[in-house]
């Protein structure tokens, strides 16, 4: 053919065959390949990728082969001669198997985002009574000496003065003291820290005049008789969670705080319901007295609510509630100091270091006092910020003291339950609910057969409701997306109240009970091998935290046994999560020192995982380290060696879409120069994988938000969408994949797929024309891509758009004239 060919009528060039010399007799071979390369070809790799696509390209590709040869029917008598598999049959295969099976990147940056900044630390002071002061928060580490005696008191006068002058009224208040006036009891729902106390008290103070008394805890509404009710006063009982008493009446924790073994037969505590509660109210009104009980949030409550004591005690707004305690403590200042200390308090640092989207009445008051300190003088910027970092850590240590109590199963299930979905909450923080309700009862079953191997736990069916299980967490559901790559899916998700709860929660388990790492490391191995991205890819990103908070205990029990088992989504875990632990740079030394070993290993699994890991750049440190770390492995390899090309062109492929792609390709044009085959080969399968991979599966563990607008787009266009300067070195690396025979035949399918994609995209039909002719240099690489355009526009099953082949068409044509 000559270039006048180029001049050829609009009305059948795409699909005419002219100026195709050996190609205008060749078979028609449009309806497998084009079947193959199409726009869906990431979504349609499913489950029927192992029969169909290979059963249908196989034969599609032996057919050609022997066409070649000189037809399927041979006259000479000889045995077919097997054909030698080529490296590049594996071109468009990915670590995992498909190109979908690294997930969107959207989960990665969800998940990295969620532990950015995640403080492992403990500011705490520990006294030899076993008591812990952080902040104004005092836990009891070693319980009390408790008695079964019953025991009351009455709330101090001050405490109730000092709530008349701070005290916000809750929506529902004056109903709620028109229902205690009637029925003698209330009884008060809702979480820890949410002002349940407070409403309590101020109930009880309106009613009785001052006269309010506190009800032992360590019994229940069942054992309170008449000689503990105080004649015409107000009594509050806060039930605790602890679920099982001995028929002697102390509780187990109690036995076991001191020390003793429970040896005593226990027996359930009594279900509270309205019968007992109807009890209470007849001795109360014999007394002339009123009483409420406080329950959290949780069954019991649920079941109360629908009762006629129950109703739900909902926080007062936090804003009002640190407007009336910064009245009360600077009421004495200036006019200006209570309105200079609530502007300290909107500082961005300060509602950073917070960490919560919405205080707690507990927590606002708190705040309040640190905001005054801070206002006279008496405490620093700095000390003020600690402070407030300080809240969640409280939180997260308050969900987890004693959370296995009373230290058997069955009884201990509805508190390991709740720890173990708040742990999950953690991990899949801003993902779906349903997959973060999965993950915890896995958890819970680790938890529990950790602590009572003898009795394995079984699921309640119909345990807390969906609707008000996130409380326990404080969290929240709501509409979201789940990123699957090709697509993105509507999901019910579930997210915290707060960035920093996320990293508070795992750090309080990982640092502060020991004897929970090894069920949550079981638990997150097993995440990490299952095959869904969005499982996966949070597991092991969760599991590089602790690692870096932790690397000689995380690294033995999370990353290696990963990294050595036979399944590719367990290696890419792995992989993933020693990258992600050497964001933290006191940890990158170690992390280079074992992919070093691994890279060198005679142990294929571990080299395979050190390639992959090379692939997020935190390991190596920065990109040219990574593609060292890479060539290091490919040149000792033979050049046929799948096993090592296709995780290491799959690293390449995704230190391009990392933000820095400019020195990537310039490293590739010297290893092409260099002229050693592996290296070659290695250049080669990750051009091609540009062609045919979305940007969304090339995610990585750093930011780069340009690339975010064509995440569904291969990774070539995206490239040529945000670094325009990098056209020429992306169409010579491209061009000399096409005009090399051992890959060109594979990066001919690869660009009939991009360009089947761009036809559909207005945007990437542009980019694409605009690069086209760029690769027509002389007149047999026009004829390539003539004659490819020409297979697409044939296809019988999915034809390529005409008026997208046209203007493919004369961008190739415009390539002679350059």
């Amino acid at each position: 053919m000559s270039d006048q060919d180029d001049a050829a009528p609009q009305n059948d060039a795409p699909d005419a065959g002219h100026g195709h010399g050996d190609r205008s007799d060749a078979p028609d071979r449009g309806g497998d390949r084009g079947g193959d390369r199409g726009s869906d070809r990431g979504s349609d790799r499913g489950g029927d990728r192992g029969s169909d696509r290979g059963s249908d390209r196989g034969s599609d590709r032996g057919d050609r082969d022997g066409e070649r040869a000189g037809g399927s029917e041979r006259t000479d008598g000889a045995p077919e001669q097997p054909r030698e598999p080529s490296v590049f049959e594996a071109a468009d295969r990915g670590p995992l198997g498909g190109e979908s099976d690294t997930g969107g990147a959207a989960t990665a940056r969800r998940a990295v985002r969620t532990w950015a900044g995640a403080a492992a630390d403990r500011l705490t002071t520990i006294h030899g009574d076993g008591t812990v002061f952080e902040g104004n928060q005092i836990f009891a580490l070693y319980g009390s000496d408790r008695t079964s005696h019953f025991v009351q008191g009455p709330v101090p006068p001050e405490t109730l003065d000092h709530l008349g002058r701070v005290y916000c009224a809750t929506s529902g208040y004056r109903r709620m003291r028109d229902r205690l006036r009637d029925h003698r009891v209330l009884v008060l729902c809702g979480e820890p820290g949410s002002g349940r106390k407070a409403t309590a008290l101020a109930l009880l103070d309106e009613l009785t005049g001052g006269k309010v008394f506190r009800l032992d805890p360590r019994h229940g509404v069942d054992e309170i008789t008449e000689e503990a009710l105080q004649e015409s006063g107000g009594h509050l009982l806060e039930l605790l969670t602890e679920d099982v008493r001995d028929a002697e009446g102390e509780s187990r924790a109690a036995r076991a705080g001191r020390g003793e073994h429970p040896t005593v037969a226990r027996r359930p505590v009594t279900r509270l319901s309205e019968l007992h509660l109807d009890r209470f109210g007849e001795l109360l009104r014999g007394r002339d007295a009123y009483g409420v009980v406080l329950v959290e949030n949780g069954e019991l409550a649920d079941r109360l609510l629908r009762g006629r004591y129950g109703m739900y005690c909902a926080p007062p707004p936090a804003d009002e509630v640190l407007h009336r305690h910064l009245w009360n403590q600077l009421r004495a200042e200036s006019d200006e100091a209570l309105g200079d200390a609530r502007a300290r308090g909107a500082r961005r640092d300060v509602v950073d270091a917070l960490g919560l989207e919405e205080l707690r009445p507990r927590e606002a008051a708190r705040l309040a006092d640190h905001l005054a300190r801070h206002w006279r003088g008496e405490v620093t910027d700095e000390q003020l910020l600690a402070e407030c970092a300080s809240f969640v850590r409280s939180q997260a240590r308050e969900w987890f003291a004693g959370a296995d109590r009373p230290g058997a199963v069955p009884e201990a299930l509805p508190a390991l339950n709740a720890g173990a979905f708040r742990i999950a909450v953690a991990v899949f923080n801003g993902s779906a609910y349903s997959l973060a309700a999965e993950a915890a009862e896995l958890l819970a079953w680790e938890l529990a057969v950790t602590l009572d191997p003898e009795h394995p736990p079984g699921r309640r069916l119909f345990g807390t409701h969906a609707e008000h299980r996130p409380v326990q967490a404080r969290a929240v559901l709501e509409d979201g997306e789940l990123d699957l790559g090709p697509a993105k899916v509507p999901v019910r998700a579930v997210r915290f109240q707060g960035e920093a709860l996320a990293g508070a929660v795992l750090g309080e388990i990982w640092h502060g009970y020991h004897n929970v790492r090894g069920p949550v490391a079981r638990w997150l191995r097993s995440l990490c091998d299952d095959s869904r991205p969005e499982v996966w890819v949070r597991a092991s990103i969760a599991a590089g935290v602790l690692c870096s908070w932790d690397w000689i205990h995380g690294f033995r029990e999370l990353v290696v046994p990963l990294a050595v088992t036979d399944e590719p989504v367990a290696r890419m875990a792995a992989a993933t999560a020693l990258a992600e632990s050497a964001r933290d740079a006191r940890v990158r030394p170690a992390v280079a020192d074992v992919l070093k070993n691994w890279a060198s290993s005679d142990d294929e699994m571990l080299v395979r995982t050190a390639l992959l890991a090379h692939g997020y750049v935190l390991a190596a440190g920065s990109v040219s380290g990574s593609l060292d770390a890479l060539a290091r492995v490919v040149r000792v390899r033979e050049a046929t060696d799948t096993e090592v090309l296709v995780p290491a062109s799959f690293s390449v492929a995704r230190l391009l879409a990392c933000g820095e792609p400019a020195p990537v390709l310039r490293r590739l044009r010297q290893w092409l120069e260099d002229g050693r085959l592996n290296l070659a080969n290695l250049v080669h399968l990750a051009v091609i994988r540009t062609l045919s991979t979305r940007t969304t599966h090339l995610w990585g563990l750093r930011e780069v938000p340009e690339l975010d607008r064509h995440a569904a787009r291969p990774l070539l266009i995206a490239l040529l969408a945000t670094r325009p300067e990098l056209a020429a070195e992306l169409a010579s690396l491209l061009r000399s994949t096409l005009t090399t025979a051992r890959s060109g035949e594979a990066a001919l399918e690869a660009l009939g797929g991009m360009l089947r994609r761009a036809a559909k995209d207005p945007e990437s039909l542009g980019h694409a024309c605009a690069f086209l002719p760029r690769l027509a240099v002389d007149r047999r690489d026009r004829d390539r891509l003539r004659g490819l355009l020409n297979e697409l526009v044939r296809d019988r099953d999915r034809p390529l758009d005409r008026g997208a082949a046209r203007r493919m068409w004369d961008a190739v044509t415009e390539g002679a004239n350059r």
